[in-house]
This record gives structure tokens, C-alpha cells and sequence, in this order.
């Protein structure tokens, strides 16, 4: 009797033969280039944190505070973490550059350095920009731009959700001397 080709249940392999043994290791070659290229890859993972604040300007209390909503004239400040896949924090010696980017293209270099710049309590990666008075106002999504040792670039985006994006209001702040 025919197998039926409907019904894969009904199809009979032969066991042991030289076509199964070459089909096994065929699957064992297979897995174990699947776990190379997984190694490979796990190798130039990185992991990233980060936040928005308030950046420091004169006369505009209070600075360093958390912060999605910014108005014109008003200083954005990126701080950012960035892991290896061991949890090994990279620094700017382990990292070639981080660069922050707005969705027209223009960027921003982070620095690497301690946090407040005058009594630092912390190291991390910072990137600033004051908002143009002529820059549109919105929602706007950023990235986070890492490029390892080796040249190859990693990025991060924030969650696709409005709270957590970049947004810029009607307005402008006025700084007080």
C-alpha cells in the first residue's frame, strides 16, 4: 500500500540506514553553526539606559530633574548607560563614540565623564542640546547611537510611546540673569 502524501503520519523512514545517519548529521551541523552565529552575535550585544532631563542653564531653577517636555531655548540633556552582554559597563574606552540622534537628522556626541560635572557622584555617557527657537514643536521619537571598538554601531530607541519620547512645546523659556 501507498503511503498516503496527505497524512505525514502515515509516511514510513527507514531506521538506521546510511540516508538517516547522514540526515542526523547533517542536523548536528546545522545546530552547531545556529549556536556559532548565536555566539557571534551575543558577542557584540550591548544594552542600554537611559533618561531625559533638565539640563543646567543660569537663572532656570531646577536642573538635573527628569524630563520629557521642554519649550524653546531650553536645554535637553541625554544620560545614558551602555552594557556589554557580561553587564560590564562601557566607558569611553570601551566604546569608540555614543551619539544621539533626532529623527531630521541631526546629532549629537555624548561624552563620557562624571555627573554633576562639578562634584561628580556618578560616570556616565551625557549628551546636550538647547532647543532653536525655530525647531518645530511635538513628539519626537530620538535614537541612541553606540559604536563598539571594532566599528560596528548598536542603537536604542525609547519606548513608541508619546509620555516617553522627546516633546517639544509652544514657547520659549526665559532665562533670568
Amino acid at each position: 500500500m501507498a503511503p498516503n502524501n496527505d497524512n505525514a503520519s502515515d509516511l514510513q523512514l527507514p531506521k538506521g540506514g546510511p540516508d538517516m545517519k547522514c540526515l542526523t548529521i547533517s542536523a548536528v551541523a546545522l545546530s552547531l553553526l545556529g549556536f556559532a552565529s548565536t555566539g557571534a552575535q551575543a558577542q557584540t550585544k550591548l544594552f542600554f539606559y537611559g533618561d531625559l532631563e533638565r539640563g543646567n542653564q543660569p537663572g532656570l531653577p531646577p536642573a538635573c530633574v527628569l524630563n520629557n517636555q521642554f519649550k524653546h531655548l531650553e536645554k535637553v540633556v541625554w544620560r545614558l548607560r551602555i552594557h556589554d552582554q557580561t553587564g560590564q559597563e562601557l566607558n569611553d574606552k570601551g566604546l569608540k563614540s555614543v551619539t544621539v540622534q533626532l529623527p531630521d537628522g541631526q546629532k549629537f556626541d555624548a561624552r563620557f565623564g562624571g555627573h554633576p560635572p562639578r562634584e561628580p557622584t556618578d560616570y556616565l555617557w551625557a549628551a546636550a542640546w538647547i532647543v532653536p527657537k525655530e525647531y518645530p514643536t511635538g513628539t519626537f521619537a530620538y535614537k541612541v547611537i553606540a559604536t563598539d571598538l571594532e566599528g560596528n554601531t548598536h542603537s536604542w530607541e525609547p519606548f513608541k510611546v508619546k509620555s516617553s519620547q522627546l516633546t517639544i512645546l509652544d514657547g520659549e523659556i526665559e532665562i533670568k540673569k
